[in-house]
């Protein structure tokens, strides 16, 4: 035999040894092999101490009365009673409302918002404005501005679907009333005073008239 022979057996030779080496540490793929873990099994598990709540307050109620009160109540069986009612912008459309008939009232307009009266407020507003005529009182005011709006209390009946919103206004304005004359009897066109009232709004919920009537005034 030849060298190159010789040194390609012992080759083969060694080669053959690793392999069963090598089998005999690795062992083989043939027959049933466990999967391999997927990550998530081996990562730490992180233990959970809290739950999550669906729902929890309604902050278009909860912004304006306190969580858990008669006023809240009254307010979320409103809303029940129609869906679609929200109080944020129903105190909106009191503040608009309340500088509309406080004018109107002031310069005796009362044609121009007696749809937003009750009967009770509406005859209560007539004859302050008689009295006034009889006196020969004009009343000069203007709207400045609204200092501070807030509810101030709510009911609501569910048996007639009757509502209440009672509304907290301070509002600015200036405020003149002068006689038969003209000459200026209280007030001054460059004082402005603060006008400090509760009023309360009424409406039967789930009725295809939207407004709201105001059907109690007082401070």
């Amino acid at each position: 035999m030849n060298g190159s022979l010789i040194q390609i057996l012992v080759l083969a030779g060694i080669a053959i040894f690793l392999i069963l080496k090598l089998r005999s540490v690795l062992g083989t793929r043939d027959g049933f092999e466990k999967p391999p873990i997927p990550l998530d099994d081996v990562r730490p598990q992180v233990r959970r101490d809290f739950e999550v709540i669906e729902g929890g307050p309604d902050r278009d109620i909860t912004d304006h009365a306190a969580d858990g009160s008669d006023a809240a109540r009254a307010l979320a069986e409103m809303k029940k009673a129609e869906p679609g009612f929200m109080v944020g912008p129903f105190l909106q459309g009191a503040r608009g409302a309340y500088e509309m008939i406080l004018m109107a009232f002031e310069k005796g307009e009362l044609d121009k918002i007696r749809p937003f009266l009750s009967d009770d407020v509406e005859a209560s507003f007539a004859e302050a404005i008689a009295r006034r005529d009889q006196d020969g009182l004009t009343i000069e005011a203007s709207f400045v501005g609204m200092k501070e709006l807030a509810l101030h209390d709510a009911t609501f009946t569910k048996a007639s679907g009757f509502a209440e919103i009672s509304v907290r206004f301070v509002g600015e304005q200036t405020y003149v009333v002068r006689n038969k004359a003209g000459e200026i009897v209280e007030g001054s066109p460059r004082e402005i005073k603060k006008s400090r009232d509760i009023w309360t709004f009424a409406r039967q919920m789930g009725s295809n008239d939207p407004n709201w009537q105001l059907v109690a005034t007082g401070d």
